[in-house]
């Protein structure tokens, strides 16, 4: 037997009937996992962009910037500090807090 033709393929058709409450939680779920797994992947696209720096090029930065700049910390490496340079002495204010 053959099916009248009415411009509409048998399986579209069928489709377009209501779903059952089962049949919708099962496509939420799927869409809910797809939506997360693209999530997923945009962050991991993100993160391949990034900028890489090699370990010995890192290192090398940071060994320049210790040299190069100045620490009150570690006199022991820089000398001691003039009171007038010094951001960690006491103010010549005289107290520990100044109000407006």
């Amino acid at each position: 037997m053959k099916l009248p033709d009415k411009g509409i393929h048998p399986v579209r058709e069928m489709s377009s009937y209501p779903r059952s409450g089962m049949a919708n939680k099962v496509q939420n779920l799927s869409e809910n996992k797809l939506k997360r797994i693209l999530e997923y992947n945009a962050r991991l696209e993100q993160q391949l962009k990034t900028p890489r720096v090699t370990v010995s090029e890192a290192s090398k930065s940071l060994i320049a910037y210790c040299k190069d700049t100045h620490d009150p910390l570690v006199p022991s490496v820089w000398g001691p500090v003039p009171k007038s340079e010094d951001p960690f002495a006491p103010s010549a204010q005289g107290g520990c807090c100044s109000l407006m």
